[in-house]
């Protein structure tokens, strides 16, 4: 559980708008505080992120923090978010091929990226937003261009298949390589050497690409 929870900045209605120096500063302790929460993480993990910790490395006060981040979640999704480029980056550039090709390469370059920075990418994964919070929708299209990569692949398979059924259908190809990577990473349930991984991987990819022209897919 990340513990010291960020309160809700509230706005004095007497506040002017803020002068360019100070949304200058302001950007950049932005920037400080997020190249902090990406450390901390990469080195010890999302359940020991401290908003004290974040503020003596950022050289702020506590208080200060408010000033440009509402509460902790928003600089988890923030940091969440960046992870979410560096996997895109990592699946760039995959395409031409058949699908199964396409769609495994995709695959070993998200199980790359997870084995390397195996404490920031469980972190896409382990935090929670509160129960009455919606996800907003900037961090929602950071997800979305990353996972659609998968689409391309799957639009080659079945180009009779609308945008959404194309889309949903590609959440359910990747969760079920986000699970084998999950479990095959986890060293306490089913551990996998690397290579055993990708080979099941390309299997189950191959199952799914030989069964995709024939199934009938909800529209």
């Amino acid at each position: 559980m990340v513990q010291e929870k960020f309160e809700r900045r509230s706005h004095s209605p007497l506040a002017g708008p803020a002068r360019p120096a100070t949304a200058l500063r302001h950007q950049d302790l932005r920037a400080e505080l997020l190249a902090a929460a990406e450390r901390q993480i990469e080195t010890r993990g999302l359940a020991h992120l401290r908003a004290r910790d974040l503020a003596n490395q950022a050289g702020c006060s506590l208080g200060a923090i408010y000033n440009v981040f509402t509460d902790l979640d928003e600089l988890i999704l923030a940091v969440n978010a960046n992870t979410l480029r560096a996997l895109d980056r990592e699946m760039t550039g995959i395409e031409g091929g058949d699908p199964f090709q396409q769609l495994t390469a995709l695959a070993n370059a998200y199980l790359t990226y997870a084995d390397r920075n195996r404490l920031r990418w469980e972190a896409l994964f382990s935090h929670r937003m509160p129960a009455e919070t919606v996800v907003p929708q900037w961090f929602q299209d950071v997800q979305n261009a990353a996972f659609s990569r998968i689409e391309g692949p799957l639009a080659l398979l079945r180009p009779d298949l609308p945008e959404a059924a194309r889309g949903l259908l590609g959440r359910s190809i990747f969760a079920a390589v986000h699970g084998m990577v999950a479990l095959g990473l986890d060293r306490r349930v089913a551990p996998m050497d690397l290579p055993v991984l990708r080979s099941q991987i390309a299997l189950v990819v191959g199952a799914i690409v030989r069964g995709l022209p024939s199934v009938e897919v909800p529209a």
